[in-house]
């Protein structure tokens, strides 16, 4: 469950190459792994065409819904990096390639020894108001607008950036995480009870992730891990004692917070 004060995040995937699956995403478990230790939850996250409204929709719907909005993909230089013309239109403001931006391509290009065509100062071009964010991998740079931070599609490019992302943000309390594992435990042995302790915790989420391992005599081991999250440390640690001690009373091993 979300409280009302939590600082919230959503996660916007660009990119017809992601939903073709060419190109397998990294970027929302990194940046939510990213946001997790300063107090933001990832809430949701959406896969969106190269589709210039679908990109305004999508941003202006979540913006108004989230704390942050991080956005991946789509502000290269070719002619389907389409993303900061979107972010420009999403806020009803002009675009077009900023002498600021265009400084730092130059440097970097001239350090690299690479020409700087046409095709590359695309990357300059920045909405009206919007600051830069560093990237540390390739020059070009990342955008701030509002609540929205726009960000590259490559994944180590992504990471490099969000290093200049963190000092912008406001988090909240951090949400913690501990679990209980149980070897042979079938879902359906503990939904019923696990259903009543979450209406008994509301401030704990409760989560069971069932597991299946290909042991080398061709067998399957098979159980699974319930896991509790919250910020409260008291209500999250009570929720684990009680989960462990349900476990036993199945008749399994409860393994409070293994090590996977």
């Amino acid at each position: 469950m979300i409280d009302d004060n939590a600082v919230t995040a959503a996660v916007i995937l660009i990119g017809d190459e992601v939903l073709s699956g060419r190109t397998a995403d990294k970027n929302l478990q990194q940046i939510a792994l990213f946001l997790a230790p300063q107090g933001i939850s990832v809430i949701e996250s959406r896969t969106i065409p190269d589709v210039h409204d679908t990109i305004v929709d999508t941003v202006n719907e979540l913006r108004a819904k989230v704390t942050y909005v991080f956005t991946t993909g789509g502000i290269g230089p070719t002619h389907d990096d389409i993303t900061a013309d979107a972010i420009a239109a999403a806020f009803d403001v002009g675009i077009d390639v900023r002498a600021d931006a265009l400084e730092v391509i130059e440097t970097w290009y001239a350090k690299t020894g690479t020409p700087l065509n046409e095709s590359r100062k695309r990357m300059a071009r920045i909405p009206e108001g919007a600051s830069l964010i560093v990237n540390p991998v390739t020059g070009a740079p990342g955008i701030h607008m509002g609540n929205v931070f726009v960000m590259a599609g490559v994944p180590s490019i992504t990471r490099g950036m969000l290093e200049d992302v963190a000092h912008r943000l406001e988090g909240g309390a951090v949400t913690q995480s501990r679990s209980v594992k149980g070897d042979n435990l079938r879902e359906g042995d503990i939904a019923v009870a696990l259903g009543e302790m979450q209406e008994r915790f509301p401030q704990v989420s409760l989560g069971s992730y069932p597991y299946f391992l290909d042991l080398k005599d061709g067998e399957i081991r098979r159980g699974t891990h319930l896991v509790a999250r919250a910020t409260d440390a008291a209500a999250l640690d009570s929720v684990i004692e009680e989960i462990a001690g349900l476990v036993e009373a199945l008749g399994y091993t409860a393994q409070i917070d293994p090590v996977e």
